[in-house]
């Protein structure tokens, strides 16, 4: 890097979705034309426009041409097994292209009938005969798109309702005959197109076209560089960027492994170049990206179909992401700062930065576009639109300037990556709704609360646990997304109903849990992408992430114990909890890593280090977990605890490091 030279963002391979077909010629074109028509359809019936209304007269109908457009392209866009080379389908994936989309097509064609005709009670034969189809074709596609475990999931799932009065007794429910089955999760708004799809399609499709444009036209190099301007020359400096680019990137991409492979290329050669090994580095990386996705404005989709989950505009769930995404970042910051003190490490040379002043005259209007969304996203309260509009600016801004101008290729290049997203998630999301589909249908929906409950012995502490370990483990074999979403059919009601928690907090609990998976060994799945670019040890880079994410494992506790963490309260009472939860962020962090920030280092006595460091984490556990409710000590009895632990401990941290005083081998 020469000096004030800009980072360069890199085009790799690392950032194409794994297993897609290298579409050329003719067939790379489908994926693009779908996506146009796919957003000029989304405008013309989010903004009432008319011109369509062939397509998008009936919000079902709507919805049915969504799925048109995108669930066929994951035949021709991912191979039935494993990696391809080839550039164009083969007989067989064009086949179940077009039976797909004219099977899709019929749904569209009689959505007025579905709906006035009560076809989802008693459909005529043809009908019923397109769902089987349709079913089976969404299966199919949710395995390509979304991996073998989660279609054996759906499939197993949606034949449930047939064999639900032979199931034992907690998960027995009112069974449903094939046809029946077929035809609700065809036709129902409580299946295939159910609130995960929904969501979709009045949501999450500008947000993504705004993702995909802030990444092609620099977005992800301005941030990159506006953060290695900034902070690459302090102490572990490059761990920072990290922490800072990561973080803007998971916002906008909504994907932790994407996130990892885009930043990770420059912060990782950059933090081992100051001396951090190469699984800390990696595990920083992990955890900066998914906390990224965890933070506002753009949250991934998962975000989105909380909101319809809970009737609620997706700006509240936005501000009430805003400070757990702080707490976390803000614990992830003081480990890699005590990390970098602990072992002396320096930054980056000032000369070998990009320059702050050069970035920003690059890059403004990125941050212009950002304040437009947020503007709009919690003044305006036009969610649905709001991505639209900051796209359409972002665009025009950046085709007056000379610095990202698109040309004809960077224009396919748009539209094929954004249809890259949007058949992916159709596949995955259409899955789910089968799974969902079968629980309401026999009714498993609302006795399975009352289920867990029993289980729990009527304690909300044990239901939290029971919800943490369920959500942690859907994750490992589910997309956040899946396990959110059965999760919050499943378990959410228990928790809100049975134990009486607010139902902000407890989804954003389950959000929070099922996101753990991406930095948790034994899968990780975040970490080990990490290791790849870095050239550690899978699992030494899983553990790493893990010790330096330990804050996201309380976060969630705390704001569900107490939903004033999640502005669900007075000024006064947000701000008193915010301070607790940051007292304790601040002591647990830096136990973690062994430096205590205003002490020092914690490990000058080799013996007496960890009973040092331990009473600190429980002193900082004390501070920030709310007392009384659930939780059976007052608040008086947490804070003497947080004093028996943390004062004696704080004490011993300052007599080691009083000047002069060596470090003592035990």
């Amino acid at each position: 890097m020469t000096p004030n030279e800009p980072i360069k963002e890199t085009d790799s391979a690392a950032t194409e979705v794994s297993g897609i077909r290298p579409l050329a010629g003719a067939w790379a074109w489908l994926p693009r034309l779908a996506t146009l028509a796919l957003t000029l359809i989304t405008l013309d019936y989010l903004l009432n426009l008319g011109y369509l209304s062939f397509v998008t007269q009936v919000e079902s109908q709507f919805f049915y041409t969504v799925v048109t457009l995108m669930l066929p392209l994951v035949f021709v866009m991912w191979p039935a097994w494993g990696q391809s080379k080839r550039t164009s389908p083969p007989w067989y994936d064009i086949v179940l292209f077009a039976g797909a989309f004219a099977t899709c097509s019929y749904f569209v064609y009689n959505a007025t009938d579905i709906i006035d005709l009560g076809w989802e009670y008693a459909a005529p034969r043809n009908a019923m005969i397109m769902s089987f189809v349709l079913w089976a074709f969404v299966i199919e596609a949710t395995r390509r798109a979304g991996g073998l475990p989660i279609a054996i999931i759906v499939g197993l799932a949606s034949i449930y309702p047939i064999f639900a009065d032979v199931m034992p007794g907690p998960i027995k429910g009112f069974p449903s005959s094939w046809p029946q089955t077929a035809i609700y999760h065809a036709m129902s708004r409580e299946s295939i197109m159910g609130i995960p799809l929904q969501a979709f399609a009045n949501l999450v499709i500008g947000f993504l076209l705004f993702g995909v444009a802030l990444q092609k036209t620099g977005g992800g190099k301005f941030f990159i560089n506006l953060a290695f301007a900034l902070l690459g020359h302090v102490r572990g400096g490059p761990a920072k960027v990290s922490i800072f680019s990561s973080g803007l990137m998971g916002s906008m991409s909504g994907s932790v492994i994407t996130n990892v492979l885009t930043t990770g290329v420059l912060s990782i050669p950059a933090m081992r170049r100051v001396g951090i090994g190469r699984s800390y580095a990696a595990g920083v990386e992990a955890c900066a990206s998914t906390g990224g996705v965890l933070m506002p404005p753009v949250m991934g989709a998962t975000a989105f179909i909380m909101a319809s989950f809970l009737n609620i505009p997706y700006g509240d769930i936005a501000m009430a992401a805003a400070i757990p995404s702080v707490l976390y970042f803000l614990g992830l910051f003081i480990q890699i700062d005590a990390y970098a003190a602990r072992h002396e490490l320096k930054g980056l040379p000032k000369d070998e930065l990009p320059s702050t002043k050069q970035t920003l005259k690059e890059g403004w209007y990125f941050i212009f576009v950002f304040i437009l969304l947020i503007w709009m996203l919690f003044v305006l309260r036009q969610e649905a639109i709001a991505p639209f509009y900051a796209t359409a600016l972002l665009l025009i801004i950046n085709q007056v300037l000379p610095y990202q101008r698109w040309g004809w290729a960077e224009v396919k290049d748009f539209f094929l990556g954004a249809a890259k997203l949007f058949a992916e998630l159709i596949a995955i999301l259409s899955g789910v709704g089968l799974l969902v589909g079968a629980l309401s249908v026999t009714g498993l929906s609302g006795t399975i609360a009352n289920d867990l409950i029993y289980l729990a012995g009527g304690s909300t502490l044990v239901l939290l646990f029971m919800g943490a370990a369920t959500s942690f483990i859907l994750g490992i074999g589910m997309t956040v997304t899946a396990a959110y979403i059965f999760l919050a059919v499943a378990l959410a009601p228990a928790l809100v109903n049975g134990g009486g928690m607010n139902a902000l907090a407890v989804h954003l609990f389950i959000l929070y849990w099922g996101m753990l998976s991406y930095i948790t060994p034994p899968v990780a799945l975040g970490a080990f992408a990490a290791a790849t670019l870095a050239g550690a040890r899978p699992m030494a880079t899983g553990f790493q992430a893990m010790r330096l994410g330990s804050i996201i494992y309380f976060i969630p506790f705390l704001f569900v114990l107490n939903p004033a963490l999640i502005l669900q309260g007075s000024a006064i009472q947000i701000l008193y909890v915010f301070t607790e939860a940051v007292i304790g962020v601040v002591l647990i962090a830096g136990a973690m890593q062994g430096y205590l920030l205003g002490v020092g280092n914690l490990c000058r006595h080799t013996l007496l280090q960890w009973p040092l460091r331990a009473a600190l984490i429980v002193a900082g556990l004390a501070v920030a977990i709310p007392g009384g409710g659930p939780v059976p000590m007052t608040h008086a009895q947490l804070w003497l605890t947080a004093a028996v632990f943390g004062l004696p401990a704080l004490a011993l941290a300052f007599w080691f490091n009083r000047p002069g005083r060596a470090p003592v081998a035990g």
